[in-house]
Order: structure tokens, then C-alpha cells, then sequence
């Protein structure tokens, strides 16, 4: 009778965090909040599990890590990050990061590891900005220059992630970014083609 109560408790306590909601101000588009994040990467989500998944980094655009995939830890209770189902195995992305430092009271049950605020040494993702853009093969969408603060995919132009690179290297302006996203998806079309032609020619 023990054993089951406790279970109910512990169900009910986390049933009760998965409601809360969390409190922040919007911190701004990604090509403002990736300057603060720890680490910026493009990758594809390999595991989901609770409030976790795990990113198989195809790319490093800031910051210096070794390991070929890292934990990401996203919302539950009060922590103002994203939903998990937000970010289903085989989908890619490119997100700004923060590591998490130190434990935090409280925030890891041993009865249930995979619902955590997470681990020191992983990553948290937040949603207090626009911190990930959706990747779909070499192009982004997202909130990623002077969009509506809280619109997670704004009407726009794919932006090509090389552009995004660069911008992150202080190669190009965030209105080079802004000009990409607006531009006309027939003419950018017609560019590509014309530069396919141009290598075929070759």
C-alpha cells in the first residue's frame, strides 16, 4: 500500500510540473541571442526521451565541443524552454545553447531520470527567444532576423545555412540576413538554376 501511494504522489507531483508555466521576456531573434549562448550547432535529433533529446552535431558554428552528440534538456515544470515534441527523432536544426553549470536544487529526481532540469555538463535550449531555426537540407526558417517576437516560423524565404555561418563569423551584416529572408523564392530559384547551368556548362 506504500509503494502505491508514493507512486500516486510521484505521479501527481509530476503531473503538476508538466503544467506549470514558465515567465520570461522575449530575449530577441536568433541572430541577436546566438551571440550569448555557449554553443551554436546544426544537427539532427537522434533520441528523444522525457524532457531530453540527444543531437547528432553535423556542424559547429560557434564554440568548441568533441563529442559527436550532445544531451539538450527542454521544458518541464516552470523551465522556460521548449516542448519536446517540438523536436521528433530525424528532424534537424540549428540551435543556440547554453551549458549547464552546476545542479540545481531539486532539479533531478533519481525515480525519474529521464524528466530533469538536466545534468552539468549537458545543454539547455530556451524559449525565451528564438534560439533554434528549423533546418531542412542546406536551408533554415525560423525566427532569425527582425521577426514578431513569439512567432516561431514567420512567413519568409529560406535562408541558405552557409549565409548564417558567415553571419556568425561577422562575415556578412544582419541585413544581409534580413535581405535573404525577403527575397522573392521565384528569383532565388531562377538564381539556382542558372548557376547549375553555368556548372554544367563548365
Amino acid at each position: 500500500m506504500r509503494a502505491l501511494l508514493l507512486s500516486v504522489i510521484a505521479w501527481l507531483a509530476i503531473a503538476g510540473i508538466a503544467h506549470a508555466e514558465c515567465d520570461c521576456l522575449w530575449q530577441g531573434s536568433f541572430v541577436e541571442v546566438q551571440a550569448r549562448a555557449d554553443l551554436v550547432v546544426s544537427g539532427m535529433v537522434a533520441v528523444g526521451k522525457g524532457n531530453s533529446i540527444d543531437l547528432a552535431i553535423q556542424r559547429q558554428l560557434r564554440g568548441d565541443i568533441d563529442e559527436p552528440e550532445i544531451r539538450i534538456w527542454l521544458k518541464t515544470g516552470d523551465y522556460c524552454r521548449p516542448e519536446p515534441d517540438l523536436f521528433p527523432v530525424g528532424s534537424e536544426w540549428v540551435m543556440a545553447l547554453y551549458r549547464i553549470e552546476e545542479d540545481v536544487p531539486g532539479g533531478f529526481n533519481p525515480h525519474t531520470p529521464n524528466v530533469s532540469y538536466g545534468r552539468p555538463g549537458d545543454y539547455m535550449l530556451s524559449s525565451c527567444g528564438g534560439y533554434w531555426l528549423h533546418r531542412s537540407g542546406e536551408w533554415v526558417t525560423g525566427n532569425l532576423v527582425a521577426a514578431p517576437r513569439w512567432v516561431r516560423e514567420p512567413k519568409m524565404t529560406p535562408v541558405l545555412l552557409d549565409l548564417v555561418a558567415a553571419f556568425i563569423k561577422g562575415e556578412v551584416t544582419a541585413q544581409t540576413l534580413a535581405e535573404a529572408s525577403r527575397e522573392d523564392p521565384a528569383t532565388r530559384q531562377l538564381m539556382l538554376d542558372t548557376k547549375a547551368f553555368l556548372r554544367d556548362e563548365d
